[in-house]
């Protein structure tokens, strides 16, 4: 039997106006799906005009300016559709989605559909649940006591992964994708025996964790930044949300 790292996956990333999930906005996303590692990857793209201006802090990141989103980026309400029925695609065919930092990109979307569908990813999953591998989540638990930083490019450099033209979102996508399958080779003895469900269900609760270890460490050092422990959706919050 096939181990989920040397099956199909499915990958999602976001470029955006910030790193506000309930403010900031999608300016284009990509999802890549392989069949298996070393095949060709099939990558669909979204480049979003926000309706916002885009922060200067926020081009220099990934390159994307507001002239340029105005030109070629597609209006909201429909790109959010069509991002979310690619990833109940990937649920129903069972094809776990690889998200670096779930609990940004995910939830993002999910306040983009309340905003312009008046809807929720949620309901997109009501019949086949999605299955998130979270390379983030991942690494910290199998590797805690590994020092540094711990960022997409961090990731990549640590497990000898190609990353070109980072903070494209189908770049950054299929780079998240090569951790995932890296991180189960290395660790293949405490992951082979899982299925995806099951890792799904143990990330919550490792993402839980985790943020319960960096809360008491901000306490410590006389932080007063929260930490949202919830995996790999934060709960709604209409009001800020809105």
């Amino acid at each position: 039997m096939t181990c989920w790292y040397e099956g199909p996956l499915a990958a999602f990333d976001t470029e955006t106006t910030g790193v506000d999930v309930e403010s900031d906005r999608i300016v284009s996303a990509a999802v890549v799906v392989q069949d298996a590692p070393g095949t060709r990857p099939r990558v669909t793209r979204w480049l979003v005009n926000p309706g916002v201006p885009v922060p200067a802090g926020a081009t220099e990141v990934h390159g994307l300016t507001d002239e340029h989103l105005q030109r070629n980026g597609r209006w909201p309400a429909p790109v959010m559709y069509e991002i979310a029925e690619a990833l109940a695609e990937q649920a129903t065919v069972g094809r776990p989605l690889v998200v670096m930092n779930a609990p940004f990109d995910l939830t993002i979307l999910d306040r983009e559909l309340r905003r312009h569908r008046a809807s929720s990813l949620d309901r997109w999953f009501e019949r086949s649940p999605l299955l998130v591998l979270d390379p983030r989540v991942l690494d910290k638990h199998l590797d805690r006591y590994r020092k540094g930083r711990r960022t997409l490019t961090d990731l990549c450099e640590h497990y000898g992964v190609s990353l070109e033209g980072a903070h494209d979102a189908g770049a950054d996508a299929l780079a998240a994708m090569d951790v995932a399958r890296a991180v189960g080779r290395r660790f293949a003895a405490r992951l082979e025996r899982l299925s995806p469900a099951e890792l799904h269900t143990l990330q919550a609760v490792w993402h839980a964790a985790q943020a319960r270890g960096l809360q008491a460490w901000f306490a410590r050092s006389g932080t007063e930044e929260a930490v949202d422990p919830a995996w790999p959706l934060r709960p709604d919050l209409p009001a800020a949300a809105a």
